[in-house]
């Protein structure tokens, strides 16, 4: 070999060692550093006309895993959903109070019970009366105030969302210009592990936010897709497009977030038609998602149930039972119903008009079986007031009844005298599973504005009421949160109910399920197989029955937000007066002039000890007590919110194996790069050693020549 082949083997084994010692010193100066990948000289042996000569030198290169890589993306979306998940349902469950806390829920709820017990004790006073009644207002006011918190941390989460959506913008920004940089540095061959360390940080962040995939394409850059194969990133940068930008209002229903071409001043320009709609796409986007869509609302939905539950409980004690003296006049709720209805009930009962001292002045008992299936409203009306009047023309009796604007109203005639009903022993009266005074309201504990607080014994056949050009919204969402398929009813006038469930069947939520009217009047809706765990919701509704103000969902109970919670109270008179509160009950056998009501009757009180330990039929949420039901229900919360913090707590746990076990591959150990220094300085010393060897020799040889 020539000393000239010597002298450029050994030169080139100095420029390897110095580019080892460069790429060891750099490793070490970012030991610790989060992402960085240790880097590594590339060396290929030199060959010239045949013959090896030296060591080439290659540009560094990052020492990383790209599955192990891709592990802690996927690791990531699993812990982003779990926190975000974590986060609010411990809020959620903070709302509730702590177990065991006179303030909370649970509390206000026993609380209920426990004075029931002691308006039917020896100790029985208007005190005990007024504690009873303020123990229901508390735990109305308390749902209520549960109900608006819970718009809040919707209204929080919804603000996330549009946080959120805002940062993964930025990330697919920033990963598309590293990708950039990155294939630049690899065209020219040279080291890009500077910005492949930022771009696998900012996916890394990335997909915490949302689940992703990425692939590595041949010029160095990066793609990146959805976990349902909707492309974000390749040549092209798109843009997630919000409509509402997260204004953080709580909404009955939300746009869907649109993938977008980025704009050439990087904001969302042209649609791609592809849309984010569901919590499917992982990460905390995901979870966010899916608390906003479906666990938060299906709260709401329980919650609106459970007052339902606790309002038809007490308002049929309260319809069943009187004052002493009775109310002068026994004023209906709004039910929706024209006086052409169909009247619908069976059984009987009693109407009594007393004395303030509760002797009988008139009465007169209503057989709706006599009447018959077809009977009206207006022909029980009649009915009443044939009965109090004695007379065939029914004016000047004892009492007068009338059904205006769909309200049932009954007033005493005589000065002093009061109004009472009875429900018949035998047969009691029933539409729906309420007796008459109940259905319309006559002496209602609890009321609410906006519904009629019990079933609405509406059968297939009874005309639905509503006019052209009302409209309803229904949407059914997955188990997920993630929308199926969305319907607007338009009731054709003149049309029965049947037809309304028809046209929900044979629109696209009948794919998924079956709609039916129940015995008592409810809309239920049956999920096929493969949509179990869907649920419907309303987001808007114009439907207004006949012009009395109720709609087509509250009408016929849809969800839990139509019964009316929001402006359910205890009656004002009742709280003001507990005088008012009806714990007698109408002895409907007695005689004209006989006591019908005593003053010392509580036979009404111990009907609610017993009525709030009675099961309470929730519709599509089975039958139960109210005791159970809301310990189910509440108890349900709490365990969801444990079940997403252990989530959280495993998912954490992942990740952090994830990413230890990257960063031991690919990063810096102290004790390997000294070692491997060592190693390249002995290196370089030997090349250095040849080269100062060939030296000796070219000194030796032009010696010679002289």
């Amino acid at each position: 070999m020539a000393l000239n082949d010597i002298l450029s083997s050994a030169t080139s084994g100095l420029a390897a060692a110095q580019a080892g010692l460069r790429a060891v010193s750099n490793n070490i100066a970012n030991v610790g550093v989060t992402g960085y990948a240790r880097q590594r000289v590339n060396l290929s042996t030199g060959v010239v006309a045949g013959q090896v000569s030296g060591v080439v030198v290659g540009e560094p290169t990052r020492v990383a895993d790209k599955f192990l890589e891709a592990t802690v993306y996927r690791r990531a979306g699993d812990y982003g959903r779990a926190e975000a998940s974590s986060t609010y349902l411990d809020r959620l469950q903070a709302l509730l109070g702590q177990p065991g806390a006179s303030t909370g829920l649970p509390a206000r709820l026993d609380a209920i019970s426990a004075s029931a017990v002691a308006m039917t004790g020896s100790q029985a006073s208007e005190q005990t009366t007024a504690v009873f009644n303020a123990n229901v207002q508390d735990a109305i006011s308390s749902m209520q105030q549960i109900q608006g918190d819970v718009a809040g941390l919707r209204g929080d989460v919804e603000a996330e969302v549009g946080y959120t959506v805002d940062k993964i913008n930025s990330l697919l920004s920033r990963i598309h210009d590293l990708n950039g940089s990155v294939a630049s540095a690899t065209g020219l061959g040279k080291d890009a592990g500077g910005a492949a360390d930022q771009r696998m940080n900012a996916i890394q962040e990335l997909s915490g936010l949302m689940a992703v995939t990425v692939r590595e394409q041949p010029d160095g850059r990066v793609a990146i897709e959805t976990n349902t194969g909707q492309a974000l990133l390749d040549r092209k940068l798109r843009q997630l497009s919000y409509p509402t930008g997260g204004d953080g209002t709580s909404q009955p229903t939300y746009p869907s977030i649109e993938i977008r071409f980025a704009a050439t001043d990087g904001g969302a320009g042209t649609a791609t038609g592809e849309k984010i709609d569901g919590a499917t796409i992982g990460g905390r986007l995901g979870g966010l998602i899916d608390l906003r869509d479906r666990a938060l609302p299906e709260f709401t939905d329980q919650l609106g149930v459970m007052f339902g539950g606790l309002a038809q409980t007490l308002n049929s004690v309260s319809n069943a039972g009187s004052t002493v003296p009775p109310p002068a006049s026994l004023d209906g709720r709004q039910t929706g119903l024209a006086g052409s209805d169909r009247l619908g009930f069976t059984g009987a009962a009693t109407f009594a008009v007393t004395k303030a001292d509760g002797t009988l002045v008139a009465k007169t008992k209503v057989d709706f079986d006599a009447l018959g299936p077809t009977a009206t409203i207006y022909q029980m009306v009649s009915a009443i007031n044939i009965g109090f009047g004695g007379n065939a023309a029914g004016v000047g009796g004892a009492a007068t009844a009338s059904f205006v604007d769909g309200k049932l109203k009954i007033t005493a005639n005589g000065t002093g005298n009061g109004v009472a009903i009875g429900q018949d022993a035998a047969k009691p009266s029933d539409r729906g599973g309420s007796g008459v005074s109940q259905f319309f309201g006559l002496n209602d504990m609890v009321r609410s504005d906006s519904s009629s607080l019990v079933p609405s014994g509406f059968k297939a056949t009874d005309p639905h009421g509503f006019a052209a050009g009302e409209t309803t919204q229904m949407v059914l969402r997955d188990a997920t949160g993630r929308v199926l398929a969305s319907h607007t009813l338009e009731p054709a006038a003149g049309g029965t109910f049947d037809d309304l469930v028809s046209d929900l069947n044979a629109s696209p939520l009948g794919d998924f399920g079956d709609f039916a009217l129940d015995d008592k009047g409810r809309l239920q809706f049956e999920p096929s197989s493969g949509s179990a765990g869907s649920s419907l919701s309303v987001p808007s509704d114009s439907t207004n029955r006949l012009g009395t103000g109720r709609n087509f969902s509250t009408l016929l109970s849809v969800t839990g937000a139509s019964t009316g919670l929001a402006q359910g109270q205890v009656r004002s008179d009742i709280l003001a007066s507990p005088a008012k509160m009806p714990l007698a009950q109408l002895q409907s056998d007695v005689a004209i002039g006989g006591k019908a009501l005593g003053a010392g009757d509580l036979r009404n009180a111990t009907a609610f000890v017993n009525q709030l330990d009675k099961a309470v039929d929730f519709g599509r949420n089975g039958t139960a007590t109210l005791e159970r039901f809301s310990s189910q229900f509440l108890g349900r919360v709490g365990l969801q919110a444990n079940q997403a913090e252990g989530r959280m707590t495993d998912t954490a746990a992942r990740m952090d194996d994830a990413v230890s076990r990257r960063d031991s591959f690919a990063g810096v150990n102290i004790d390997e790069e000294l070692a491997q220094m060592v190693v390249l300085q002995n290196s370089y010393s030997a090349a250095a050693r040849v080269i100062s060897t060939a030296s000796e020799m070219y000194d030796t040889l032009l010696g010679m020549m002289r």
